[in-house]
């Protein structure tokens, strides 16, 4: 696939996150059969080995880079005709998938975990406190448009709404666009055995899993 409160959508390249930086209602996902198709597909993830973490060193895995974030879905207004397959060829899984720009691929290469924090307070245009929960460690996993710089967008579920301002809109719609965010360098999986949840990241990172070369 491809062409992400941060959804890792012109003309796509073996790019599956947003070609503009902010997701549009025009983009979400309303209840009907479809979205019960599409959030069922999202479910049903291949079954694989157990994932392994490897963090390279600490000097590595302590990386940290300041960056801009958006959100977005896995449908095809948002990113290509197979909006199901990464631009590394894993599932677009939204529990743990994450886009970066394409200037960040020396730094953010396919399979790199990642924490992201923001401190900062929220915008009119980044309401980052309403995603927090929804984001947690992330494994870049797909590619952005090659307009875009220094960015990472979080992929987020379909089926999912959020409120915000009295509505409830989908996720990538709730973040908008953030600045001020750290995304720092946690470890790397096999991109072709990323973990299927979050419970499952958080066990390999912070868990006795964790496996050093």
């Amino acid at each position: 696939m491809h062409l992400l409160p941060i959804a890792l959508i012109g003309a796509f390249v073996l790019s599956s996150s947003v070609a503009a930086p902010i997701p549009t209602e025009a983009d979400q996902i309303t209840p009907d059969a479809g979205q019960e198709v599409r959030a069922a597909a999202e479910l049903s993830l291949p079954t694989a080995p157990k994932a392994k973490l490897a963090a390279r060193d600490d000097n590595a895995t302590q990386s940290s880079y300041n960056v801009k974030m958006t959100a977005y879905n896995a449908v095809p207004g948002q990113t290509d005709s197979d909006p199901y397959t990464t631009a590394s060829g894993a599932y677009s899984n939204p529990e743990v998938v994450a886009a970066r720009s394409r200037d960040l691929a020396a730094k953010l290469p396919f399979g790199t975990v990642i924490a992201i924090e923001r401190t900062a307070k929220d915008t009119p245009s980044c309401r980052y406190s309403k995603v927090e929960h929804l984001v947690g460690y992330r494994v870049i996993a797909d590619s952005m448009n090659a307009r875009i710089v220094n960015h990472v967008d979080v992929l987020m579920p379909t089926g999912r709404t959020v409120a915000v301002d009295g509505r409830m809109v989908n996720p990538g719609i709730a973040l908008g666009k953030c600045d001020q965010v750290t995304v720092r360098v946690v470890g790397k999986v096999d991109i072709k055995n990323i973990p299927k949840t979050q419970t499952e990241l958080v066990r390999l990172i912070e868990g006795t899993e964790l496996a050093r070369l």
